[in-house]
């Protein structure tokens, strides 16, 4: 037996515990070593009648709790914990009886909601309730159309503007979007959805195969690979323009497209000379270089997204498939894993962990299920993160570096799930039709 110790992402809180010859099983957190914060939400409430505000407000209370929940880095305080009066404006605020026994919370969010001139309109404060004598830690204001999309779109930007001034500068991800593939139509498309599974939506109607869809760092196209003429082509959608812009049909099968993280170029697996290699573009397509030459299969490439300057990706060069690392230009080629079946590397945003779908117990007769796991490229140390739920593979980290997305098979369906970078807080966001291979946007 020995201890050892994982950093997960820019977040993780160091952990150790008991490494076994087979297993690793390492308890870890999320927010950089500190006690999270108790924090509550008061519903905002209405300043006026008018007849479309109750189920704005009912939409924009929702979200905002859910998006606090969600962030993994509070202790949220349950409703039925905290005072009858509650506050919709700072003159409105009583601290005494939120800082005491039941809600005995920090930090309390609150605000209101009206309509004035057609437009919605938000204000909302973030109160240190501990704090008499200076207890205003924010105050915003936001407008937008009197929708439920723009109340929707309010309370992320509230929730986010609130992460980030309590979870160490770093941005909420709750304006982030994921991308995946879906066959509820019928067919595999594209598709996108928000951060928590809502407004998904149909993007590609290709009436074939897409697969491996990866959304640049600026949000604005989505490289995937398509069967819809022949192929598998790289296929790229612009989702600025609504439509799909040029990228060459390369010989062979070409796939798992990756962009580095200036949005500058393009990494995809392709055999135009023969077998699968890993090849470098401009995003247009223009002057493929390939940067890898073995045999068995080179594939899933994915850039270092805080350097660029390193890839990892997948290759069957001795056998098995398994995690390997190099230098972008191909050289100082490096084995990650070392045994079974390892899949769908992607880095997390601070450039220093792998998550991956790996497999540790392969064969004929050898029973063992296909879970997420995270490694420190560094060190190698790794940690597990699912455990015999299903088979689960393409995990992708979030752009805040406290969750990961990934598609996973239970009960013979496969659908989109979320959990902590701890591997807490597991749920599905998909449950219509099945769906596959998540990734979640750059911010």
């Amino acid at each position: 037996m020995k201890r050892t110790a994982i950093v997960l992402a820019a977040l993780m809180l160091f952990a150790s515990a008991e490494l076994c010859a087979q297993d690793a099983q390492i308890n870890t957190g999320i927010n950089k070593g500190q006690d999270r914060v108790r924090l509550a939400a008061a519903d905002f409430k209405s300043l006026s009648n008018d007849a479309v505000l109750p189920p704005l407000l009912q939409t924009f209370n929702t979200t905002l709790f859910s998006d606090l929940d969600n962030a993994g880095i509070f202790d949220m305080v349950s409703k039925s914990f905290y005072p009858l009066e509650q506050p919709g404006s700072p003159n409105e605020m009583k601290l005494d009886a939120w800082n005491v026994p039941p809600p005995n919370t920090a930090m309390v969010a609150f605000g209101n909601l009206n309509v004035q001139g057609g437009e919605l309109v938000v204000a909302g404060w973030l109160f240190d309730v501990k704090n008499s004598s200076s207890p205003l830690v924010m105050g915003k204001q936001y407008k937008g159309e009197a929708t439920d999309a723009s109340a929707r779109s309010i309370a992320h930007k509230f929730a986010d503007e609130i992460i980030q001034r309590l979870g160490g500068g770093i941005a909420g991800i709750a304006e982030s979007q994921i991308v995946f593939i879906s066959n509820r139509t019928g067919n595999k498309e594209v598709w996108m959805m928000d951060y928590d599974g809502a407004n998904q939506r149909q993007i590609t109607t290709l009436g074939s195969i897409s697969l491996s869809p990866r959304i640049s760092p600026d949000g604005s196209r989505i490289a995937f690979s398509s069967y819809a003429h022949g192929g598998p082509h790289i296929t790229m959608y612009s989702l600025e323009l609504n439509r799909f812009v040029s990228f060459p049909r390369f010989e062979g099968t070409n796939n798992s497209p990756a962009w580095s993280p200036d949005g500058t170029k393009l990494a995809f697996s392709s055999s135009m000379r023969g077998s699968s290699e890993i090849f470098i573009s401009d995003i247009s397509g223009n002057n493929p270089k390939r940067v890898t030459a073995f045999t068995g299969g080179n594939l899933s490439p994915a850039f270092n997204p805080k350097t660029g300057a390193q890839i990892a990706f997948v290759s069957g060069r001795t056998g098995l498939p398994q995690i390997y690392l190099m230098d972008a230009d191909g050289t100082n080629t490096e084995r990650l894993t070392d045994t079974g079946y390892a899949v769908s590397p992607s880095w997390s945003p601070n450039g220093q962990y792998l998550t991956f779908a790996w497999r540790r117990k392969y064969g004929p007769g050898v029973p063992g299920s296909q879970d997420i796991y995270v490694m420190d490229a560094a060190s190698r140390k790794w940690v597990q993160l699912t455990f015999d739920s299903g088979v689960n593979d393409f995990p992708c980290w979030s752009p805040d570096g406290r969750h990961i997305v990934f598609e996973s098979i239970r009960d013979g369906r496969a659908q989109i799930w979320t959990m902590l970078a701890d591997g807490t807080q597991q749920k599905a966001l998909t449950t219509a039709g099945q769906n596959f291979q998540p990734n979640w946007s750059f911010k």
